[in-house]
Formats: structure tokens, C-alpha cells, sequence
């Protein structure tokens, strides 16, 4: 259900007074309401620490009119709005019917006969907006809801007459990589065309499943947007020739809406009877629903929640809504935002977690997946998905950034012990033995992020116990704390390893004239050590300077991504910052290479296509598959115990023997020929764990046969030893295996 009112929300907007709150962001809150008269509405409000901001509210109030061109009929009819209230308002219908991604999630991908229905549905709706001369210039799945009477476009943050660029340089976002048009991309005018080729992106995904560009870091979807080819191959045949068209990389080419309503269907039947029945289904659920919630109010927090370390969210990310004691959600609301919780374990309780916030969000309370495992919960994204959420094993903990904040949870039981409040990004976290640290955002930055200079880079370690961050165990005001791309790579030994940035933040990514470093920092002293210049990036840039990287004796391993998008293994002393070596590697992007480091005493292990050896000494080859097994193609590694261990393609687990690389032995029974590539095996100390289509397979490391099975969702896994168990991370879902 909608969580609960904080002991601060505002009592009433106008005269609609709140129920519920369904979701909070970087700009503000969304509310379910209800009028004097008994009317359901969701109300869309802006933070008042922005509200202040002229552009801001300019924004807001252009997004309330471009609400009200759409209509009722084609988007969240405009009951009432304040845009010059304190805290600026807009009150729009609620709306019952989950986004289209949500659905798609639920139902699968969607019959040929739905696409074209809504399709065409939609077609209308965009028709409507450019006969006003407003391009929405953000289409996409989640901005879709899908209702028994037709489709509803929403979110009109960043949509705008067209013609009109005042407003583009205010640092608001421009639309999202994965659905956005060529020309949009490289910064040009985004006209009804560009709303044309967004909508035949979302129709793939609605068909298939997945955007027609893929996914992965936003400069990489940026690129095959602007030169790639779009990838169809799943559509039906019949849709390849109507959509086809529309991908067109030159805007005069494409069709508009009316040619492109009447490729897609005939207008016969009703909208409904073009849906799934899973899918009328979950629409008939969210109805019923909505009118038995009923108001709560949380009290106000403890006096001592005052004095613990904060820091408000920086730039445009946004913080995460806390759900009290749990329990199920409602889907998205008319003004686009989603109503988060995570779903309850079987069994798993929530011990020690009275009064303590599940973690979130997700866009909607997924159906429990029928998994085989010792406990499981649903998860959101990280706040910027370019680089893939990653679970850490610390302590008894396992953590991991959900939506926004930081969450704890008991390895063996799957109990929540904590959520943070504060700002999180994947990438600005490590893990040293039992000590976790963080970035922090520094205290004071938001609404200021634009600053050169004022806000110092924080590091602090999180008390376990709580998940609160510490004191600060420094402060460096030669680094600019506000820019997002500053990065933790990782720690050892009691120093921890950062990327950061000086100069003036941008929410477009990198600047030219920022100045970058890599460092050392002594976490008992707080002092750093060394400091080491690297190469500026690009204007416009959003690649982070590391993929991935660990600290190996002496040696400090990292995965550096160049400008080019190539990848190159840099190692460094970790006494002095100097690089002893460096070498380039080819056949696998940084997607592929975001994983966890095999590394040895002796040797980094690769697999990209071919397995290989590097001595990490020097940088030599100390061997190579292919002398053995010619033409093969190998998965990430995993190294234990003198072995190194990869799923070769087609056959399933394989054993290498770390210092010659001969090959030890090969999984038998024929059952590996469809074992996943993308995930190093995960190994145990009876049974190595390598996932194949659904199934995560136990591999007896003494017979060499699969001996166990469990049902995941996961697409990452690592072990947490001191629980016994593999964590597995994947389809909305955290989930954990027996580790044997």
C-alpha cells in the first residue's frame, strides 16, 4: 500500500488533504489525496529548498500546462494546481493502471496485436501535444501508464514549445539515453519527429522486452543512438516494417503520428480487449485497492536522529522514500512517481527491524518469484543505472544501493538492520575487511552543486549497526565534493583509493577544464597519501575514469577506461601511485569488464573471449587458453586455492591450474551447454555455482557433475563466507543460495 505521511508533510494542499505518500525524488513529492468531496487525486509537489529557484518553478509551471494540453483523455486529467504557493503544487487524477514497464515486467512482452493497439493510442496522444506545439522529449516506458481505456502519457517535466531552447541550459535533464532521438542526442532541435522515434522505441520495448539500442552506460547508448543500428531482431516481422521507418536516423524521413497511427491499427475493438489478461488483471487490482487506504501519520523522529552525520543529496539525485514496517505498493501515480516498498521474505521475518524502514524503491510490488531461496527480497536500481548495481559482502552485512539509499541487510536471514537516508551512488563506496566507507555528499550543496569551489570531497566510515556514517575521516577541499563521476574504486590495508575531480560540477557530465586525480588516503589519519594526475575527459563525457578495481599486495589492479571507450589494465604501486605497467586490452567493452577482479598473489586472470594470465609484476603474458584449447570462448574467471575457474562456452565449468594454465578438468553430463557467460562462477568449498537460463547450478567440484539447482532471477553473484552463502542480484530481486 502508499506509505505513510512523515510528521512534516503539509496538511493540505489547497483543499485536498493527503492520505499517502507514493514517491519522492530529487524535485520534490508525490501524494494520493482527496478532495472535501471524497475525490481520489495525486498531488505533485516541489521541494521548497528548490522552490526558490526561478527556473525551477518556471519548469514546474510549463510541465503543469503541458499537463493540461495532453487532456484528460490522453494523459492525468489537471484537477487544480499552485505553482505560486510556497510549497508549488499540481493536483491531477489518479491514475489506475501500472507503467508500461511494470507491465511489460509483469505480463512479458507484449502481443503483436497490443503493441499496434496502444501504438496507435499513443500515436493520438503524441498528435495532440504537436498540434499545440508541444514535444514531450522524454518518451519512454516508465512515463506510459497503461489503463483499461487506453495509454496515459505523463511526466511532462522536460517537454516544451516548440522552437524553444531558453530553457535547456538550466541543468535539467534532457531526456533519457535509452529512448532518445539522434538528434536530441548530439544537442540539436528535438521536434515531433524526435517524439516519433522515442514512441517506435518504446513500441520495441513494449514487443520485445528490451529498447532497441540496448542498455548500459548512457555515453554508450548515446553513440548507438547517434551511428548504431537498431536491434529488431526479436519484433515481429510484420512490426519491422512499420517501425522500422521511424528509427530513421534523419528526422524528415520518419512518419509523423497520423501516418504512423494508421500503420499500426485499424481502431477496431476496444482498448481493453487488446490487453493481457495479466495485465487487466493488475489494472483491476490497483482500482480496487486505492480507495481502502487510509491516512497515517508517522510521529516525529527521536531527538538523537537530529545528531547523526547527514548530508543532503547533491545535483539531481534523488533521495529515496522510506517505507515504514513494510508490507505492499500501489504502482505508479498520475504525476509519474511510484509508490516504493520491498516485498517481504518468506519466512525471513523482520527481525530487529520494528519501526525500521524496508529498503526501496521499486516501481511496483513484483509478484515473489517462486525462487529456491533461503530468503529473498525486492529491490530497486540504483539511482543511475550506467553503471550496475553491485552487492558488497561486509561484516555480516550484505549492502547495496537501493534507489537511492544505502541498505543493511543480515546475510543469512535477509533482515533488513538498516536503511540510509543519505544519497548514495554505487561507485562511491568500498569495502576494507569489516569497514565500510563512503563519499559523502558534502553538508550544504544542495541547490549549489553549480559552485566551483565550497564543498570539500568527504570520506566516512558507516557504523554497521546502524548504517550512519561516522565523523569524516577527511576532507579534501582541493576536490570538488559535488561532482557525481568522483569515485571510490576500492581499499586495503587500511587505505582506501579514489578518482576525484576539481573545478566547476555539471549535470552533463564531465567538463573539459576540471582537473582529475587519482589518490591514496590513509583511512586512520585521514591524510593522502600520493596523488596521481590522470588524463581530462571530453566535454560531455560520462564515463568513469575505472571500471573496476582491487588492491593485490603491493600492487594496485585497476580496469581504466580511455576517452576512445577502450579499456586498459593500469597497475600501480600502492606505496607511491606509480604505474609499473599498463596494457590494453580488446574484445570486450567496459560492460562486460565491471566485475569483480580474479587476482591471485602472482597473477590477473581475463577472460575476454580467451582465458589468460597477466603476471602482475610486470605485465607479461604468463598464459593463454588457446594453447590449449584453441577457439574457445570463456566467461569471466574466478581464481581459489591455485585454480581458476570459467564457463567456456558450450560446455559449461572448466578447470585451469592457476600457474600453467593447464587445463585440470571439465564439467561432465552435457548439462553447461547454455551456462551464462556474463557471471564469474562463485566458488564454494564443495561445489563451484555457475547460472544457466533461470537455474544457478551447484557444479560437485570432486565428480565434476551439476549436484544442485536453485530457481534465481540473479545476473550477480558473489559469496558472503562468513554467512555461507552466495548473494544474488537480479530482476528486481535480492535472493541468497546455501554456499557449500
Amino acid at each position: 500500500m502508499p506509505t505513510p505521511l512523515t510528521h512534516d508533510d503539509p496538511r493540505a494542499f489547497g483543499p485536498y488533504r493527503p492520505v499517502a505518500r507514493l514517491g519522492s525524488g530529487g524535485m520534490g513529492t508525490v501524494y494520493l489525496a482527496r478532495s472535501p468531496g471524497g475525490r481520489t487525486v495525486a498531488i505533485k509537489t516541489m521541494h521548497a529548498r528548490i522552490a526558490s529557484d526561478t527556473g525551477f518553478r518556471t519548469r514546474f509551471r510549463l510541465e503543469a500546462d503541458a499537463a493540461r494540453v495532453i487532456g484528460g483523455r490522453h494523459g492525468a486529467e489537471v484537477v487544480d494546481a499552485d505553482p505560486l504557493a510556497e510549497t508549488p503544487w499540481l493536483a491531477t487524477e489518479y491514475v489506475l493502471g501500472p507503467p508500461l514497464d511494470d507491465a511489460v515486467e509483469l505480463a512479458g512482452p507484449l502481443p503483436e496485436t497490443s503493441v499496434r493497439a496502444l501504438g496507435a493510442a499513443l500515436c493520438s496522444a503524441l498528435g495532440q501535444l504537436h498540434r499545440s506545439d508541444v514535444v514531450h522529449r522524454d518518451l519512454k516506458p516508465s512515463n506510459i501508464l497503461v489503463t483499461a481505456y487506453g495509454p496515459k502519457v505523463i511526466d511532462f517535466g522536460i517537454a516544451r514549445a516548440i522552437g524553444d531552447d531558453r530553457l535547456t541550459s538550466t541543468g535539467a535533464a534532457v531526456g533519457t539515453p535509452a529512448f532518445m532521438s539522434p538528434e536530441q542526442a548530439t544537442g540539436q532541435e528535438h521536434s515531433p519527429a524526435g517524439d516519433v522515434f522515442a514512441l517506435a522505441g518504446v513500441l520495441v520495448f513494449a514487443a520485445t522486452g528490451q529498447g532497441p539500442f540496448g542498455h548500459g552506460q548512457a555515453a554508450d547508448l548515446l553513440y548507438r543512438v547517434r551511428y548504431g543500428e537498431p536491434d529488431l531482431t526479436r519484433v515481429p516481422p510484420a512490426l519491422v516494417a512499420v517501425l522500422a521507418p521511424c528509427l530513421d536516423k534523419d528526422p524528415a524521413r520518419r512518419p509523423t503520428t497520423g501516418q504512423l497511427a494508421a500503420r499500426l491499427h485499424d481502431g477496431s475493438g476496444d482498448f481493453a480487449d487488446h490487453l493481457p489478461d495479466a495485465v487487466l488483471a493488475e489494472i483491476a487490482r490497483r482500482a480496487s485497492e486505492v480507495w481502502g487506504v487510509v491516512a497515517q501519520r508517522l510521529p516525529a523522529p527521536p531527538a538523537e536522529a537530529d545528531t547523526a552525520v547527514t548530508a543532503p543529496a547533491a545535483g539531481t539525485s534523488r533521495r529515496r522514500l522510506l517505507l515504514a514496517g513494510g508490507g505492499t505498493a500501489l504502482g505508479a501515480a498520475a504525476a509519474g512517481a511510484g509508490a516504493w516498498a520491498w516485498s517481504r521474505s518468506g519466512g525471513s521475518g523482520m527481525e530487529g527491524s520494528q519501526g525500521q524502514a524496508d529498503p526501496g524503491p521499486s516501481n511496483s510490488v513484483l509478484p515473489r518469484k517462486k525462487l529456491d531461496s533461503l530468503w529473498q527480497r525486492q529491490v530497486a536500481g540504483p539511482p543511475d543505472d550506467t553503471v550496475p548495481a553491485a552487492p558488497l559482502a561486509v561484516g555480516d552485512l550484505v549492502t547495496l544501493v537501493v534507489g537511492t539509499g544505502l541498505a543493511g541487510l543480515g546475510a543469512k536471514k535477509g533482515t533488513v538492520a538498516w536503511v540510509s537516508d543519505q544519497t548514495e551512488m554505487t561507485w562511491k563506496l568500498a569495502v576494507d575487511g569489516d569497514r565500510l566507507l563512503r563519499m559523502l555528499a558534502p553538508e550544504g550543496s544542495v541547490g549549489n552543486a553549480g559552485k566551483t569551489g565550497g564543498f570539500p570531497m568527504t570520506l566516512a566510515s558507516v557504523d554497521l549497526a546502524t548504517g550512519k556514517a561516522g565523523d569524516p575521516f577527511a576532507r579534501f577541499t582541493d576536490f570538488n565534493g559535488v561532482i557525481e563521476q568522483n569515485q571510490v574504486l576500492c581499499a586495503g590495508d587500511g587505505v582506501v583509493y579514489l578518482a576525484g575531480g576539481a573545478g566547476e560540477y555539471s549535470m552533463d557530465g564531465f567538463l573539459a577544464t576540471q582537473s582529475w586525480s587519482l589518490c591514496a588516503v590513509d583511512v586512520g589519519s585521514g591524510r593522502k597519501l600520493w596523488s596521481s594526475a590522470l588524463p581530462p575527459r571530453p566535454e560531455g563525457s560520462y564515463r568513469l575514469y575505472f571500471v573496476s578495481a582491487k588492491v593485490v599486495g603491493d600492487h594496485l589492479v585497476t580496469l581504466q577506461e580511455t576517452n576512445s571507450g577502450a579499456v586498459q589494465v593500469v597497475v600501480r604501486d600502492v606505496g607511491t601511485g606509480a604505474v609499473r605497467w599498463q596494457r590494453t586490452l580488446s574484445g570486450a567493452g567496459p560492460e562486460k569488464l565491471r566485475i569483480p577482479l580474479a587476482t591471485d598473489e602472482h597473477s590477473l586472470y581475463l577472460g575476454v573471449g580467451g582465458l589468460r594470465a597477466l603476471r602482475l609484476a610486470d605485465g607479461k603474458q604468463v598464459w593463454d587458453s588457446a594453447s590449449e584449447r584453441p577457439g574457445k570462448t570463456y566467461g569471466p574467471p574466478a581464481v581459489k586455492d591455485g585454480v581458476v575457474y570459467a564457463v567456456e562456452k558450450g560446455l559449461g565449468l572448466v578447470a585451469f591450474d592457476s600457474g600453467s594454465g593447464q587445463a585440470r578438468w571439465e564439467e561432465k553430463g552435457g548439462g553447461g551447454a547454455k551456462a551464462d557467460l556474463t557471471a564469474a562462477p562463485v566458488i564454494g568449498t564443495d561445489h563451484a555455482y555457475s547460472k544457466r537460463s533461470s537455474l544457478l547450478w551447484g557444479i560437485d567440484l570432486s565428480s565434476r557433475t551439476p549436484a544442485l539447482s536453485y530457481k534465481t532471477t540473479g545476473e550477480r553473484f558473489i559469496a558472503h563466507e562468513k554467512a555461507g552463502v552466495v548473494i544474488a542480484l537480479g530482476g528486481k530481486f535480492l535472493a541468497a543460495y546455501p554456499l557449500k
